[in-house]
């Protein structure tokens, strides 16, 4: 009886654990991964404003429908429907070929080594960070030139 309470337990203690995020998780296997990234979204935005809100909602919806897996990226195959094209997502994402470009150059620059998930993640990140900056930039400008003509 005491071996199987001490299996029981050591079995619950291995079956714990703890996650450890941390922002220098890619800095030596993937040091430039947070440049590329931002620069393909800093590009993108600037083409087209609306995208910053749009790879937010990329990164909503892989997150809604199974958790933050990057499954949303996947795409149809005549035995599998992609969550892409699933009810939810069908028309009402966009920005999928941003996410694609700058999965290119990261498995270009690191092969294998950066998830899917992450990816998205970092972009969506970005294209708040970016978004926000220039509209808070913007609102500053606007109110000094205020008050230059006060």
């Amino acid at each position: 009886m005491l071996k199987v309470v001490l299996l029981m337990m050591i079995m619950m203690l291995a079956s714990q654990s703890e996650a450890q995020l941390n922002r220098d998780f890619y800095k030596e296997s993937c040091p430039s991964l947070f440049l590329v990234v931002r620069r393909v979204v800093k590009r993108a935005v600037a083409r087209e404003p609306r995208m910053g809100a749009s790879l937010l909602r990329l990164f909503f919806h892989d997150c809604f429908v199974n958790g933050c897996d990057g499954s949303l990226l996947l795409d149809d195959t005549p035995s599998f429907l992609g969550e892409k094209t699933s009810g939810p997502s069908n028309n009402s994402v966009r920005g999928f070929e941003v996410i694609d470009k700058i999965k290119f150059k990261v498995e270009k620059m690191c092969p294998g080594i950066v998830s899917c998930a992450d990816i998205l993640a970092i972009t969506a990140r970005d294209s708040v960070l970016l978004v926000s900056t220039s509209t808070l930039l913007l609102f500053v400008m606007s109110y000094i030139d205020a008050c230059n003509n006060c």
